[in-house]
């Protein structure tokens, strides 16, 4: 129930405010997310495989890894 309700917010905010995966994404045929799979998909694995507490931990952990420094490239969720 939870872990479905966290989902949807991901979905939404894919949908509608992500550069990646929203409808701006023509804006940038690049991507933003320095990462793959960019943190909204890796948040809602996570979700998925590990439940809402550890998946958002999981989740946080990985956007605290996204900064100007950060070399990004594949991160898979483990």
């Amino acid at each position: 129930m939870i872990k479905s309700i966290f989902i949807g917010f991901i979905n939404v905010y894919q949908k509608t405010l992500s550069p990646d995966h929203g409808f701006i994404k023509g804006a940038f045929p690049f991507g933003v997310c320095k990462f793959r799979p960019t943190c909204s998909e890796y948040s809602k694995q996570a979700i998925e495989k590990y439940g809402a507490a550890r998946g958002l931990f999981l989740a946080g952990k990985r956007i605290i890894r996204c900064h100007p420094r950060s070399a990004g490239g594949y991160d898979p969720l483990k």
